[in-house]
């Protein structure tokens, strides 16, 4: 799998192409395959001066809209949304690459504190490490290591990790300070000197922000750099000492002296070579005296501009410079400042080191989709009369993450899907109350059902008036590979049918539920909270067996408490006692299992708590599979999390069928609906 990191910034004068030109020639050392990603563009038509510059130092050959996220806007208008197809075109782009260096966005939209919490949000979607990249021009050592100690708690908040600090743009003067500085932070960190030409503005873009017009030299000089600027309010022979190479001279286009006076010293070794002449207040002088600036400036690039000379130089200095593909030189004193600087090791080391600790609710389900995407299953739905079915079922296909089967009439559903505005047309629709079908089903059922006395008449009616009992023949029969029921029907309409005829899994002692609970950072596993009311410690123990069984299917790593009110052997009593022996009864069934009990809730996932309560347990503090005494238990505690922590409850999932049934709530969101889908098709895989 590919590996990533994203890079940072509290401020958009960090200027981070700098550290991404440098990073990603350090991985090309590595990797064969480094790729550039861009979360999030300010511009709506996809243009972008980073994403153009760092595409043609990375090694994937793949188009701009690849590299793409989405733009400000469609986060500020629907920021699920939004966040949601940056996962899904990062993973897209992730499989054409071995490393992807995700550059963050740029500190255009929103105050700092703000855009640098929504670029934490998508590198913990990502499951990217974060190298953090802080503005070193106008902060003292000090203020950089404090800035970068606040970003990282705001970082952190948001479920992501900083790996690695680097203060660029320092001052000189300042290097060695700003180092020693950052040695604080336990983490590798590095300090790039300011440089001048990578950052410098083009004469061009001088010659843009004064509305100028060049009236003489060569039109390619538009494109070198500008290093430093000079007002020429003075005779000439004043201005003279105060050149330095590459300097714009700004002064009144009325001033030929001066004019005249400058164009001479070009050529002349004793003066520098200057970058440009900007004529301002409108002035062109006569055409002998341009002839004869010309004679003397040869190529020097001379510009008029409608701007008084203190106007155009105040425009001039807003002027911000940037790495830009025109000049190789930038590019290469970006390269030169990093490698002389930063010690990449350091950094890929880091990044290569990094395992995600946060799996967030969005990466979760998105994980979930590409596993369902890898072998697509037929997903049945026997309530094709609710609007929340239609319209999961037409999200599922849109997502490409199953094929879905829909009982009812096939006319009332297009219909009803029109006026809803969705497309089913790639749905199998099936009429569970006539045809074939039904008198095939009735035959299986009624010889499945023959030891209680089932008749073909009887069967008959079941099957046609039943539509759970006919989507779940169609199951057992491989016509679907699982299905999804409980919108309108209850828990017992949806389950009874797989109890008769697909039946439980060899050694199963009980069908039980899991929910898969998607925190802020992590998926917990509550089982059992929709189905036993009052199981055995028996049940327990193999609740306990399947759940974590589940957890690991679904890329949780099963460490299982046995929840009850008592730790240890703090406790007793009847509750606490049977708790106590299905913790013994799981153990003897899977000892290789990671489990502990009985457990009181605070000390299975509060690492505190879990040390202070039970010392030396694999468990303790770390569960992630939280199995519950009773019902009653199980589903307030999963319904109090779900509300009160805002977490994400898929499920639903139930275990212990030989194939995939899966229950929903009556009040079951679309949402809810397509989760359980494709939780169903992955099940069926």
């Amino acid at each position: 799998m590919a590996r990533s990191v994203f890079l940072a910034s509290t401020d958009r004068d960090a200027v981070k192409s700098i550290v991404a030109v440098g990073l990603i020639e350090e991985l090309k050392r590595s990797y064969e395959r480094v790729g550039v990603f861009r979360p999030v563009l300010r511009h709506e038509d996809g243009s972008d001066h980073v994403l153009d510059l760092l595409k043609t130092r990375d090694t994937i050959e793949a188009d701009r809209a690849v590299r793409i996220g989405t733009t400000y806007r469609h986060f500020h208008e629907d920021p699920d949304a939004a966040m949601e197809l940056v996962l899904e075109r990062f993973e897209a782009f992730k499989a054409l690459s071995d490393f992807v260096v995700v550059v963050g966005s740029d500190h255009t939209d929103v105050p700092g504190g703000e855009e640098l919490s929504l670029n934490a949000q998508i590198a913990a979607n990502l499951g990217a490490p974060i190298l953090l990249v802080l503005p070193a021009t106008r902060w003292t050592p000090g203020q950089i290591t404090a800035s970068a100690k606040l970003a990282t708690t705001t970082i952190e908040n948001e479920h992501a990790k900083v790996i690695g600090v680097i203060a660029n743009r320092c001052p000189a003067d300042q290097l060695a300070a700003v180092r020693e500085k950052l040695s604080e932070l336990d983490l590798p960190t590095g300090a790039i000197p300011d440089s001048r030409i990578a950052l410098a503005p083009t004469l061009g873009a001088v010659v843009d922000a004064v509305g100028g017009n060049l009236v003489s030299g060569d039109p390619a000089a538009l494109g070198l750099e500008v290093l430093d600027m000079t007002i020429a309010a003075q005779e000439v022979e004043h201005v003279l000492a105060h050149l330095t190479p590459r300097s714009v001279v700004i002064f009144p286009g009325d001033r030929v002296g001066v004019l005249l006076g400058l164009a001479s010293t070009q050529g002349d070794h004793d003066f520098p070579a200057l970058a440009g002449l900007i004529m301002g207040g409108g002035y062109v002088p006569d055409k002998p005296v341009m002839d004869l600036a010309r004679s003397l400036g040869g190529d020097l690039p001379i510009i008029t501009t409608p701007k008084e000379t203190f106007a155009a130089a105040a425009a001039a200095t807003l002027v911000r410079g940037q790495l830009d593909l025109s000049s190789q030189d930038k590019v290469e004193a970006a390269l030169q400042a990093f490698e002389e600087s930063v010690d990449g090791h350091r950094f890929t080391d880091a990044i290569e080191a990094f395992v995600p600790v946060a799996v967030t609710p969005l990466a979760f389900q998105q994980s979930l989709v590409k596993r369902a995407r890898q072998d697509l299953k037929n997903i049945v739905l026997p309530e094709g009369d609710d609007d929340r079915i239609l319209q999961a079922a037409a999200r599922v296909l849109q997502m490409d993450a199953a094929r879905v089967t829909i009982l009812g009439d096939r006319d009332a559903i297009l219909a009803r899907a029109a006026a809803l505005g969705i497309d089913l047309r790639a749905a199998n629709i099936v009429d569970p109350t006539g045809g074939d079908l039904v008198d095939h089903f009735a035959d299986i059922y009624t010889e499945l059902r023959s030891h209680k006395g089932m008749t073909k008449d009887r069967a008959l009616e079941v099957i046609r008036t039943s539509g759970t009992y006919f989507a779940t023949m169609m199951v057992y029969t491989g016509m679907a590979d699982g299905m999804v029921s409980g919108a309108k029907h209850t828990t017992a309409d949806t389950i009874r049918p797989s109890f008769e005829i697909i039946k439980t899994k060899p050694g199963t002692e009980v069908v039980s539920s899991v929910f898969l609970m998607a925190l802020a950072d992590r998926v917990l596993v509550f089982g059992d909270c929709a189905v036993n009311p009052n199981p055995t410690p028996s049940q327990l123990a193999g609740i306990a067996v399947d759940s974590a069984t589940t957890a690991a299917a679904f890329g949780v790593d099963p460490r299982v408490a046995m929840i009850s009110y008592s730790t240890g052997t703090s406790g007793a009593g009847p509750d606490v006692d049977a708790v106590r022996e299905a913790t013994e009864l799981a153990r003897a069934a899977a000892p290789e299992l990671a489990l502990d009990g009985p457990i009181q809730y605070d000390a299975a996932v509060v690492p505190a708590v879990g040390a202070s309560k039970m010392p030396g347990s694999a468990v303790a503090g770390r569960a992630t599979v939280l199995i519950f005494p009773d019902l009653n238990t199980g589903n307030a505690v999963y319904k109090a999390v779900q509300r009160s922590a805002g977490a994400l409850a898929i499920g639903p999932v139930l275990q212990g069928l030989r194939k995939p049934v899966n229950d929903l709530s009556r009040g079951a969101l679309v949402e809810d609906i397509v989760n359980t889908v494709i939780i169903t098709a992955c099940q069926a895989q």
